[in-house]
């Protein structure tokens, strides 16, 4: 693997590329482009050239020794030009690669800090004592206070609170924690102090199985390269067999010197695949600058490809297809004496000074409605209950509706998967509130366009609960649906469809998806909102969290494809046709160099064309083909 520096000594050789290039256009000394070609040559070969020498003494020849070798023999007979175009896309392309993986690995130890670095357990004695969280062992009791994030995975012995754990289970609210309740490490304790005994060794916490998973998983993928790097192995040692045999058998014909050398020469620029590199490289590259464009960053040209190849997509709930925020979706008064408007004003009175999600969704949605939160003093959370204020002389208490399960509206809530919030007055129940994660707008065309680009329909995966995914699953008309999902769960329902023979792409924004993302064929994060280690792992993020962009850009890396294969057609011919020219007659140098620069000029061309936003308009029309008045197909019914 090249060094981080790489990035630096490749950005070194561009400039120093493009001063001799300047140099060339001016007409200035001729000495002034070969010493800034040159310099190039020594910046950006330097390392490929390290590399190819240490593959030869493991016995192996890759292309970038091949096109260091290319290079010095274009300079050799006066096309230095050639060369340091060689020397700049592999130093370039190299040097992408390494940072792309150092960030990842750089992501992946983040991840670690979410389990705090020390913990409060409590000894024998009942005393607190501040040790280190890796040397917690399995019966230990420590203490969660407010605010913290919680040391190990457990179970609650002491005390309620609500637990934030969308980073493990992407649940999009806090859940109720009391005694006896499952917790994990990393996730964070927001209202009451917990006493928890330890569970699980840290080195088998959730979280040290989500870095152990997106490690292994990106080691594995890794592993696939593009197409053309599949063969370079081959067509490297071919290339030079041929260059030698160019060489060697007109020697022994008894050929002079300098005219068979100038033959080899020419066979080895004619036979370089510098029209191949730029037949594969420009249409990639245009895509990615297209995406980018339109809100949507592919990390790499290996990603373009990845995502070209995808037939099932895997998408998660929270924060993917949903908004991750709770909303509030109905209000239903229970005492006849208070309507819609007194029960959520009440609510809100109550709520105006928690910081739960639950508590803020209440406030906007009666501020939205124009209703005014009367004043309230004695504000107290109830930690994994709600809250109690006084308001107006009254006691008002907002929370979990579970002690209120056999009241109708808490059923239906529950039914539906809407989690149902209570309103009290002095003890009396008076309302009950619903709460939805939002579908995020346009979520069900995409949903028809994926199964349309696809010929399969999406699978859904969260870690949320059966009823609530199954709900959300029939509004947007996901028909697969698999809940309750752990980080590991998710890889292996990915790993299952994959040994099934489909390339999965997944759809994700939480930490807990990005073990998922590394082990799928590609991943798409949602990238205003995601967490760090998702958006670094992933092979490609949507900037603006835009849905209707997965279906196009999967589209548009298709089309790509297409525009390679006829380049590499295009190139392939033209180097067939020259390295016989060159064999069999008398190829002049000057007319192979225009056939190699020619075909290197029409495939550019070619694959600059998926530049224009043109080509983003038509990736997102191939997707979307509505039938008349955009009724839904016979397939798209079957979804429902």
């Amino acid at each position: 693997m090249w060094s981080v520096s790489s990035v630096r000594w490749a950005a070194a050789a561009l400039v120093l590329f493009l001063a001799g290039l300047a140099a060339d256009l001016t007409e200035a000394p001729t000495w002034l482009p070969w010493t800034a070609y040159l310099a190039c040559y020594l910046t950006g070969g330097w390392s490929p050239a390290w590399e190819g020498v240490q593959a030869l003494r493991a016995r192996t020849l890759d292309v970038d020794l091949l096109m260091v070798v290319a290079a010095v023999g274009a300079a050799s007979i006066g096309q230095i030009f050639d060369g340091a175009l060689l020397i700049v896309i592999f130093a370039i392309s190299g040097a992408l690669e390494d940072a792309a993986t150092k960030r990842t690995e750089d992501s992946v130890k983040g991840l670690l800090d979410l389990t705090p670095d020390r913990a409060v357990r409590i000894d024998s004695d009942g005393l607190e004592e501040a040790v280190n969280a890796e040397n917690l062992r399995v019966g230990d009791v420590v203490s969660v206070r407010p605010g913290e994030r919680l040391p190990a995975d457990g179970v609650v012995v002491v005390g309620a609170s609500d637990v934030d754990q969308s980073s493990v289970t992407g649940e999009p609210l806090p859940v109720s924690k009391s005694v006896d309740d499952e917790v994990f490490a990393g996730t964070l304790n927001q209202a009451g102090t917990l006493r928890i005994r330890v569970t699980k060794d840290p080195s088998d916490t959730v979280v040290a199985r989500i870095v152990a998973l997106v490690a292994e998983a990106s080691a594995t993928k890794a592993k696939t390269q593009l197409f053309i790097e599949k063969i370079e192995r081959r067509y490297s040692i071919g290339v030079v067999v041929a260059t030698l045999a160019v060489f060697a058998i007109p020697l022994l014909l008894g050929a002079d010197l300098r005219s068979t050398l100038l033959r080899a020469m020419t066979f080895m620029i004619v036979a370089s695949p510098c029209a191949v590199v730029l037949a594969t490289m420009p249409p990639l590259l245009s895509a990615i600058a297209t995406a980018g464009r339109n809100g949507v960053l592919v990390k790499s040209t290996v990603a373009l490809e990845h995502l070209a190849d995808v037939t099932q997509v895997a998408i998660d709930k929270t924060g993917t297809l949903t908004a991750g925020t709770p909303q509030l979706t109905s209000v239903t008064p229970i005492d006849g004496r208070y309507t819609e408007d007194d029960v959520l004003r009440i609510a809100a009175g109550a709520e105006q000074f928690s910081e739960h999600l639950v508590g803020r969704a209440i406030v906007r949605a009666a501020r939205t409605r124009g209703l005014r939160p009367p004043d309230a003093t004695d504000f107290l959370a109830l930690p994994g209950r709600g809250v109690r204020a006084h308001v107006a002389g009254q006691t008002i208490e907002v929370g979990s509706g579970r002690s209120l399960s056999a009241i109708t509206p808490v059923v239906d809530h529950e039914r539906r998967g809407t989690t149902a919030v209570m309103v009290a007055v002095d003890g009396r129940t008076i309302g009950v509130l619903g709460l939805d994660d939002t579908v995020r707008r346009g979520a069900e065309e995409v949903v028809r366009d994926i199964a349309r680009l696809t010929s399969r329909p999406p699978v859904l995966l969260t870690g949320d609960a059966q009823r609530v995914a199954e709900q959300l699953a029939t509004s947007v008309g996901v028909a697969d649906v698999r809940a309750e999902l752990l980080p590991d769960d998710k890889v292996a329902t990915v790993r299952r469809l994959q040994r099934n023979g489909e390339r999965v792409l997944f759809v994700g924004d939480g930490i807990n998806d990005a073990p998922a993302m590394a082990a799928a064929h590609s991943s798409i994060a949602m990238g205003r909102n995601g967490a760090d280690l998702t958006v670094e792992t992933a092979d490609v993020v949507t900037i603006r969290d835009e849905l209707a962009t997965i279906p196009t850009v999967v589209a548009l890396a298709r089309r790509a494809r297409r525009v390679v294969i006829a380049n590499l057609a295009i190139a392939g011919t033209f180097i067939v046709v020259l390295v016989l020219w060159d064999v069999f007659g008398n190829l002049p140098l000057p007319l192979g160099v225009a056939g190699h620069e020619g075909s290197t000029i029409i495939v550019a061309l070619n694959g600059l064309r998926l530049l224009s936003n043109r080509a983003w308009r038509k990736s997102a029309r191939h997707v979307h083909v509505p039938t008349s008045i955009d009724k839904p197909d016979h397939f798209t019914q079957q979804l429902h």
